[in-house]
């Protein structure tokens, strides 16, 4: 889970609602159920969760447009995510 690690629950709820969008809508993109979903956002700190959970729901928000921003990153003020424009393939 280290590539993960420094994601927050907080991150995810951030993300969906960017993206408009709802916990079972994203539970369902990232192949996992709405309880593992709601599980990993009320995570304090870092998200707890099975390894694969975790990942599936990271790379469904980056497929979707979100960018996370590490809270270690100088300048960022802290965690955040952003929604950027997809590229066009």
């Amino acid at each position: 889970m280290s590539e993960f690690n420094h994601i927050t629950g907080k991150q995810l709820a951030a993300s969906r609602a960017l993206l408009g969008i709802g916990q079972v809508e994203l539970a369902a993109s990232a192949n996992v159920s709405a309880p593992t979903l709601r599980r990993m956002e009320a995570s304090k700190g870092a998200i707890e969760g099975l390894t694969n959970n975790v990942a599936a729901v990271v790379r469904a928000l980056e497929a979707a447009g979100i960018m996370f921003i590490d809270g270690d990153y100088s300048g960022s003020g802290g965690p955040g995510v952003r929604l950027v424009a997809k590229s066009e393939g």
